[in-house]
């Protein structure tokens, strides 16, 4: 309570109270996306959903930073696919930082940006029970671990064991991968429901992967 003086006038007045404002919690998924599918799609969305988040990005990266760069199809045609996968469901969005800032994507580089950015953000990084193990060979993980809370998605056969704190979570996969639905394009064969309709379409409209 504070007192207030005017023309001989005392009054009291009471101390404002810091609003309460809820920090948004927001997923990320990252990966290369050539293309997206199935599996990301319900990785995504479903532990957005078990964790109660408000939003979940998938986050192409530009460059992998590992020493065996993959090659990749051009960021426009992965980005331009992710968001036909996502259009019909709110809880998914893109965050594409990582394709304008160029060059090769450190998580924590990103991760960092990301927190300057978003001061008001809880950050949530999704991972596969299979890379859990790799955890150790990230770029400054240490802090990068200081930056987001790390959720592991249970894989068979994968022990759920990490130096590292971290969230498990049980999620219904395919064994779907990138790799296996470029294979198939540049096979000929069909990759109806793989993935969605209209990355199906794009895919076709474009040519891409047919010299796989």
């Amino acid at each position: 309570m504070q007192t207030k003086i005017s023309k001989g006038v005392q009054t009291l007045v009471a101390n404002a109270q810091p609003e309460f404002v809820k920090r948004r919690q927001v997923g990320i998924l990252g990966g290369n996306f050539n293309p997206v599918h199935q599996t990301h799609l319900i990785l995504a969305d479903q532990v957005g959903r078990l964790l109660g988040l408000d939003q979940v990005y998938l986050m192409p990266e530009f460059l992998p930073p590992h020493v065996d760069e993959k090659p990749t199809i051009a960021s426009e045609h992965r980005l331009a696919m992710l968001q036909l996968a996502v259009a019909d469901n709110p809880l998914l969005a893109i965050e594409p930082i990582e394709l304008q800032r160029k060059g090769k994507s450190y998580t924590y580089e990103t991760m960092k940006e990301l927190r300057q950015l978003h001061p008001d953000t809880d950050f949530y990084f999704i991972i596969g029970g299979d890379m859990v193990a790799y955890l150790p060979k990230w770029y400054k993980v240490d802090e990068l671990m200081q930056l987001v809370q790390f959720v592991g998605v249970r894989r068979p056969g994968y022990p759920e064991v990490s130096d590292y704190p971290l969230m498990w979570v049980d999620v219904p996969l395919m064994d779907l991968s990138s790799t296996m639905i470029r294979q198939k394009v540049a096979q000929g064969c069909s990759i109806r429901y793989f993935v969605p309709e209209a990355v199906r379409a794009y895919i076709e409209e474009k040519g891409l992967y047919v010299d796989e």
